[in-house]
């Protein structure tokens, strides 16, 4: 679910909620609850699922350089070692 529609999903239950008098001004309650939790939202600085896993991927990618960096310094360490007996 994009942000939009999560948002306009959230407003829209929200002003569901409202007693029966309320919802008369259904539509600009709507409103005022996607601006204020868009609004709040932007300011908790989140990322979409697809930054997620696209950085998710990237981390996995970055272990295994890591992992086969590491195995190939203890290789050379062993041979480092070898060669000054």
């Amino acid at each position: 679910m994009d942000k939009l529609n999560f948002l306009n999903d959230l407003s829209q239950k929200l002003s569901e909620s409202l007693p029966k008098s309320l919802q008369v001004l259904k539509k600009d309650i709507e409103k005022n609850f996607h601006v204020v939790l868009q609004n709040a939202f932007n300011k908790l600085d989140l990322v979409t699922r697809d930054e997620f896993d696209a950085q998710t991927k990237v981390l996995a990618r970055s272990r295994k350089k890591i992992e086969a960096l590491e195995a190939k310094v203890k290789e050379l360490e062993k041979l480092a070692k070898t060669d000054k007996r």
